[in-house]
């Protein structure tokens, strides 16, 4: 029941996810922000990321193709380690989590493997939206980009006292990164796996009592 349920929260996900990304990139314009109930901390804000998180890039033509092809290598030994979990009947705090590192990694490989050959250019200048499906795509198989899309900006552009050590006289913004479903699921599964660590890696109570039996017998 454990794999059902597993699969099912993955394919949840990735449902949210990619909706939301395809929602986004046709109907907003790059850089384009949009404030929820007004409010200028809660923002739908499209970006696109070509690299890792935080913008991260590996330097070079091959670059997006090697992160990309890295990231498809390391998805089986997520799918075993999730298979394995279940099979041992190990804590739900470690499947769920499993689970949702396993469908956010799968979320944005999917972005970063397809978008460039399904998408063309989102140009705010000429106020084109990106289309899907296009006869001119934006780029080609293995080099799409990651489309961000959360913004929660809850201090904007504060100017900090300028006795505060190395960033005084500064303006900063916090919470500054733009993320999608995919990076919230793996952040929260990885949040899982640090903030519950005992729960998440000691087994139930009803697999030690059916380990114990199985020795007795």
């Amino acid at each position: 029941m454990k794999l059902y349920q597993a699969v099912f929260l993955i394919i949840l996900i990735l449902i949210i996810d990619q909706f939301s990304k395809v929602f986004i990139k046709t109907n907003f314009f790059y850089g384009e922000a949009y404030h929820v109930f007004g409010l200028d901390w809660f923002q739908f804000y499209f970006i696109e990321n070509e690299g890792m998180a935080w913008g991260t890039k590996i330097p070079g033509d091959y670059g997006k193709v090697i992160l990309t092809v890295f990231r498809i290598l390391v998805m089986p030994f997520i799918g075993y380690w999730l298979w394995d979990s279940i099979e041992r009947e190990k804590s739900n705090f470690l499947i769920v989590s499993i689970a949702l590192i396993f469908a956010g990694a799968l979320g944005n490989i999917i972005d970063s493997v397809f978008y460039g050959v399904l998408f063309d250019e989102s140009n705010p200048a000429t106020r084109n939206l990106a289309v899907l499906g296009s006869d001119t795509p934006y780029g080609t198989l293995f080099h799409g980009k990651v489309v961000d899309m959360f913004y929660f900006p809850f201090i904007d552009n504060y100017l900090l006292p300028t006795w505060v050590p190395i960033w005084g006289g500064e303006r900063i913004t916090f919470f500054n990164a733009i993320f999608n479903v995919a990076d919230f699921a793996i952040s929260l599964g990885i949040g899982i796996l640090i903030f519950f660590n005992k729960r998440a890696f000691t087994l139930p109570q009803n697999s030690i009592s059916r380990v114990f039996h199985n020795k007795l017998d």
